[in-house]
């Protein structure tokens, strides 16, 4: 692979037991003809076409549990944007994967480490990669971790996005609140996929904890039901 994979399953969250998965997951179709390997079984389309169904149905089961009173076309469309390659291609950009991919001579001249639809494609394949190494649970893990939380639609539409710390912190700020606080309280799971347990604190009234593959973002998900608190009582016009 073009860079150490150990840093990519660091970044995932999880460690692949069978590397030869995540290995076929990243490489290109142009690498595999150039390499003089058959096709279908040493690279990452046949991968791509089961993530994509993957993706699809953890994305519809987070946002049912996350909106139950949500209509049907309004889970369609923010489950729309969710599994789009644009969505797609924005997240594995954070996740640096075009780093991390096997091309051909040719792609590799022409920028396939850039390109948004190859990027889309790969991370997909990792899912899939993902669900046939450890099954379903890593599988959710990594999309609602990477793909799926900080894109929920009622704080996207007010613009907060991914970074849900810096968002309370500034929020605080502005209500005159104690400035957050971050506890890990626990954490779960074996070390190829350890769940960390943070709670997010302002003074006595708000709180909330979550989980994450790693401390970072679980406290950037407990930032985010606490967020959710302080929208919910001021768009009431109330306070704790």
């Amino acid at each position: 692979m073009h860079a150490d994979s150990e840093a990519l399953q660091a970044e995932l969250g999880y460690r692949f037991r069978d590397q030869e998965l995540l290995r076929r997951a990243l490489t290109h179709k142009s690498r595999a003809r150039e390499d003089g390997l058959p096709e279908v079984v040493s690279e990452n389309e046949q991968l791509e076409f089961l993530g994509d169904s993957v993706l699809g149905f953890l994305a519809s089961e987070w946002l049912v549990a996350l909106h139950p009173d949500w209509t049907e076309g309004r889970l369609s469309i923010r489950k729309s944007h969710l599994v789009s390659a644009k969505h797609l291609h924005q997240v594995a950009q954070t996740l640096h994967l075009g780093d991390y991919l096997r091309l051909g001579r040719g792609e590799e001249i022409s920028g396939g480490r850039q390109k948004s639809g190859l990027l889309a494609d790969a991370l997909e394949a990792v899912i899939a990669a993902t669900y046939l190494d450890g099954g379903i649970d890593p599988a959710r893990r990594l999309v609602v971790e990477r793909i799926l939380t900080g894109f929920d639609a009622s704080l996207a539409e007010g613009n907060i996005g991914a970074d849900a710390k810096s968002a309370l912190e500034e929020i605080a700020r502005q209500l005159n609140l104690p400035r957050p606080r971050y506890i890990v309280v626990g954490e779960r799971g074996p070390d190829h996929a350890k769940t960390f347990i943070v709670e997010a604190r302002i003074g006595e009234d708000w709180s909330g904890q979550a989980e994450g593959f790693s401390k970072k973002s679980a406290g950037n998900n407990a930032a985010r039901l606490v967020l959710q608190q302080l929208q919910s009582k001021t768009e009431s016009g109330g306070r704790g």
